[in-house]
C-alpha cells in the first residue's frame, strides 16, 4: 500500500485536532494492556470455569471479543517487537527471548506505535515489562540504559528490564535502575544462585546492587506496576494519552499478592490470573473515576498462548486448560501458541458485548492507531500492519487480513494463515519439546500427550513414523487441529508454501 508522506501525516494529524476543536470533543485516549502468557482459555469469557475474571469479563460485556486474534509470534520478544513496530519479527531474524546482555533490538529509527501518537500529540508511557533490550550494543546497567523505550516514542517509562524469571531483578524508571548506588554497583557474570536452566543456556545472574534489589519483589510487582499505571492516567488526564501497560502477569514464576493466594481453583497460576483481573480493573476503574471511560479505547491481549511449564501443569491437573481447546502451547505454530483473547471497548463507537470471527493480530495495532488519529504510514513504516479499526466499531462482510504469517520458536516453523487454512511446513509445534513431565522446557507431542489432545500425526506422544513432513489444517471445521489434512488437500498446501517462500524470498538475507 502507498503510504503518504511524513509531512503530509503530520499535515492529516493538524486537520484532524482542528475537526476535534471544532467539535469540542478531545481525541480518545488509547489503552493497550498487554498481558504476558496469558493463554485463550484462561479468562471466563473465553470458556475458563476454575478461575473468576470479572473485570476482564466486563471489557468483553462492554465491547467486542474477537474469537480469531492472533500473536504475531509465539514467542514473547519477538510478539513485543511485531506489537511495537507493525513489522513482523522474522525480517530482523528475531525468533527467541533474549536475556540481560543484549542491547535494543528495535532501531531508534524506526517508526514504533508510540511515535504514531506523539505526532498526534498524546502523551505516551510504556510501563510494565519491556524485554526489547537497553543500550546500542548491551546494557549498562550502572548506568544510563539509553537508547530504550524513550528513544522509541515514550514519554515515560517504568518497569522490569527482562522477565520475572530472569536477572536482574530489578525496576528501570526512563534511563536508570531504581536505586542503583555508586557504591552498590552491578557486578556482571557473578553467579548467584542461578537457577539451572539459565545456566544452560549461558546466562548468569547479575551480582550485586544490593540496594536495587532489595526493592524488587516478586510477589508485589503486580500490584506496584498497577498503581504507577494508575498514577500515570491521573497524572496526564487533562490531555490525550497512550499507555502501553505491558503487565507480567501471568509468566512464570506464579508469585501473585498474598490477597489473591488460594483464591482460585487452579493452584499458584489461576491465583496469578485473579490477581491480572485485578489489574486490568485498577485500570477501568479509574478510567471510570476520571471521567475517562466514555472517550478510551482499551485494548486488552497478550503476547502469546499459555505456556505448560510447571504451573501449567499444575493447573491443568485441576482441570484448567490455559488455551481451551486449541492444539499446543506457547512457542508452538499450533493454535495455544499464538491464538489470544483479544478485547476491544471504546463506549458509543464498539457495539457492546460483540463478537467478531475477524482475522486480526497484535502486530496490526500501528496502522490502526494511525488511522484512529487519522495519519496515514509512508511505505516504510509498519509493513506489515493491517488498520482493523473497521472490524472493532463496525462488522465488515469481507476479511480485512487476506493473510497473516505466524512464527514459532523454531525458524523451521514459520507459518502462514490464509483464510481457513493454516499450512506449516514442518512437523509438530514447533516449540519446546522435553519429554520430561515436570521440567521447565516441556513441550511439544509430549505435552500435547500430557494434556490429552488429539492430532493424527501422534501416538502415544511421538509423532508417526508415517506422518507428513508438513501441516495442513481447516481452522473452520477443525479449530482442534486434531486432523492434518496434507493428504487430501495437496493443490491448497502447495499453493500456500509458494506464497510463504515467496515471503521468505522478499525478506532477502535477513531470514
Amino acid at each position: 500500500m502507498k503510504h503518504p508522506s511524513k509531512v503530509h501525516s503530520a499535515l492529516l494529524a493538524s486537520y484532524f485536532f482542528m475537526i476535534v476543536s471544532a467539535t469540542a470533543q478531545r481525541a480518545p485516549n488509547v489503552v493497550v494492556i498487554f498481558a504476558d502468557d496469558l493463554g485463550y482459555g484462561d479468562t471466563s469469557c473465553y470458556g475458563a470455569t476454575k478461575v473468576r475474571t470479572p473485570h476482564i469479563d466486563q471489557l468483553a460485556s462492554e465491547g467486542r471479543r474477537f474469537t480469531d486474534a492472533h500473536a504475531a509470534s509465539a514467542v514473547c520478544t519477538p510478539s513485543r517487537y511485531c506489537l511495537l513496530t507493525g513489522e513482523y519479527a522474522f525480517r530482523e531474524d528475531y525468533w527467541a527471548p533474549i536475556f540481560l546482555k543484549v542491547g535494543l533490538i528495535v532501531d531508534p529509527n524506526q517508526t514504533t506505535v508510540a511515535d504514531v501518537m506523539k505526532r498526534s500529540g498524546y502523551n505516551t508511557a510504556c510501563i510494565g515489562k519491556w524485554h526489547l533490550g537497553f543500550g546500542e550494543e548491551t546494557p549498562n546497567w550502572n548506568g544510563e540504559l539509553k537508547p530504550g523505550p524513550l528513544e522509541l516514542g515514550f514519554d515515560y517509562y517504568f518497569g522490569i528490564p527482562v522477565v520475572n524469571s530472569h536477572p536482574p531483578f530489578v525496576y528501570v524508571e526512563n534511563h536508570h535502575v531504581v536505586g542503583i548506588d555508586p557504591n552498590d554497583p552491578f557486578v556482571n557474570d557473578e553467579v548467584a544462585d542461578t537457577p539451572i536452566h539459565l545456566e544452560k543456556m549461558g546466562i548468569n545472574q547479575i551480582g550485586g546492587a544490593k540496594a536495587a534489589h532489595s526493592l524488587y519483589d516478586d510477589t508485589y510487582v503486580g500490584t506496584t506496576l498497577a498503581g504507577k499505571a494508575v498514577s500515570w492516567i491521573k497524572e496526564k488526564k487533562d490531555n490525550p494519552f497512550f499507555l502501553y501497560f505491558a503487565t507480567t502477569n501471568i509468566h512464570h514464576p506464579f508469585t501473585p499478592h498474598p490477597q489473591f493466594q488460594g483464591t482460585s481453583q487452579a493452584g499458584r497460576y489461576g491465583d496469578f490470573i485473579h490477581e491480572l483481573d485485578w489489574i486490568v480493573g485498577e485500570v477501568t476503574q479509574t478510567l471510570e473515576e476520571e471521567g475517562l471511560a466514555e472517550n478510551t479505547l482499551v485494548i486488552f491481549t497478550s503476547d502469546n498462548g499459555g505456556m505448560i511449564n510447571l504451573g501449567g501443569q499444575e493447573a491443568w491437573k485441576r482441570g484448567h486448560n490455559q488455551n481451551g481447546d486449541l492444539l499446543g502451547f506457547k512457542f508452538d505454530a499450533w493454535e495455544g501458541g499464538h491464538r489470544v483473547p483479544f478485547i476491544a471497548r471504546w463506549p458509543g463507537n464498539i457495539p457492546a458485548g460483540s463478537v467478531s470471527d475477524q482475522l486480526v493480530s497484535n502486530v496490526d495495532l500501528i496502522a490502526t492507531l494511525t488511522a484512529l488519529t487519522n495519519q496515514e504510514l509512508s511505505d516504510n513504516e509498519g509493513p506489515d500492519s493491517f488498520n482493523i479499526l473497521p472490524a472493532l466499531t463496525g462488522q465488515p462482510k469481507k476479511p480485512i487480513r487476506d493473510h497473516l504469517v505466524l512464527s514459532a520458536f523454531r525458524k523451521t516453523h514459520l507459518s502462514l494463515r490464509e483464510g481457513d487454512w493454516m499450512y506449516i511446513p514442518a512437523q509438530a509445534g514447533g516449540g519446546f519439546s522435553s519429554p520430561e513431565l515436570g521440567t521447565h522446557g516441556f513441550g511439544g507431542f509430549p505435552a500435547v500427550n500430557f494434556a490429552g489432545q488429539k492430532n493424527s500425526d501422534m501416538e502415544n506422544g511421538n509423532i508417526k513414523l508415517e506422518a507428513p513432513k508438513e501441516q495442513l489444517y481447516n481452522l473452520r471445521e477443525d479449530f482442534r487441529q486434531t486432523n492434518n489434512v496434507i493428504r487430501d488437500h495437496p493443490e491448497i498446501a502447495e499453493a500456500m508454501k509458494r506464497h510463504l517462500d515467496e515471503i521468505r524470498e522478499a525478506n532477502g538475507t535477513r531470514l
